[in-house]
């Protein structure tokens, strides 16, 4: 038995992101980066042979995982976790129904300096869990894809088929993320000009997590490289074959290791240069091998 309504699902999403601009390309480019993540996880758990209810949640955990970007946009005017609030935590709010004031801020929203007052909030209980899903015995479920999506690690106690659905959705939003970073300017995604991304080193903790084969510490991150290494460390942290395989075909990984950003020039240190092609001389050979 299919137990998501998709149309009720995509109206209920709609709804919700009525209230924010969608003129504004940053909320435009999180809608399209959700509905992306959505059919990723689709094609994850389809390449899995799951069964079809298993399918249908999964497309349902992808399509809400990024539900908080909409108020921490609205509210600190950025994408940052660390400048603002962890957006996970104000989706599963939103999704209970609560305020997105119910999450614990690292910057006030007051303290953020914006050149205008923040556009109205949409009215609390909009994009509640009952809103997208009839069946509200999947409701944990939910609420736990959406919670875990983004954090460094997936916290231990979690039971078999909700442990499933966080990492799909993780796998799927690494996937995309490396999709939109492949596509975007360096001074789009990192907000550096292209001249000091160059300039940049790499840091110790970048080559730590390398080393370990593990993703990035938002703390480890000291320099411009040291995010594009983040972001190419990814494919070391996803869990299953049919993610491995949609990211080799995609061909996003592949093109970032040999222009990231798409500059065609080299790094300008030349500890940065070698210590960069060992790192992708490495990736690649992993990528190609999963």
């Amino acid at each position: 038995m299919v137990c998501i309504d998709r149309e009720r699902a995509r109206a209920a999403f709609l709804a919700y992101v009525d209230a924010y601009d969608a003129s504004n390309k940053r909320i435009a480019l999180k809608i399209a980066h959700t509905y992306r993540v959505a059919n990723l996880c689709e094609q994850i758990a389809r390449g899995e042979g799951m069964d079809e209810e298993d399918v249908e949640l999964a497309w349902l955990c992808g399509l809400l995982h990024d539900l908080g970007r909409f108020e921490q946009l609205r509210l600190w005017d950025t994408f940052s976790d660390g400048a603002s609030a962890e957006h996970a935590a104000i989706g599963a709010a939103v999704l209970r129904g609560l305020s997105s004031s119910s999450v614990p801020a690292r910057v006030s929203p007051a303290e953020y300096p914006w050149d205008a007052p923040h556009p109205p909030a949409p009215a609390v209980g909009s994009g509640a869990i009952e809103s997208f899903l009839q069946d509200r015995a999947f409701d944990d479920m939910v609420l736990a894809s959406v919670e875990c999506h983004s954090l460094l690690r997936v916290p231990q106690g979690l039971d078999k088929r909700t442990r499933m659905l966080v990492d799909i959705v993780r796998d799927a939003d690494k996937i995309d993320i490396l999709r939109v970073n492949c596509e975007n300017s360096v001074q789009t995604v990192l907000g550096v000009s292209q001249r000091e991304f160059l300039q940049s080193e790499i840091g110790p903790g970048a080559v730590r997590a390398f080393e370990e084969r593990r993703c990035l510490a938002r703390e480890e991150r000291l320099y411009p490289a040291d995010y594009l290494v983040g972001m190419a460390l990814f494919v070391f942290e996803l869990v299953y074959p049919a993610s491995k395989r949609i990211m080799r075909d995609a061909g996003q990984l592949q093109r970032m290791l040999v222009h990231p950003f798409g500059v065609q020039d080299e790094f300008e240190l030349a500890q940065t240069r070698e210590t960069w092609s060992r790192m992708a001389k490495v990736l690649a050979e992993y990528l190609e091998e999963a």
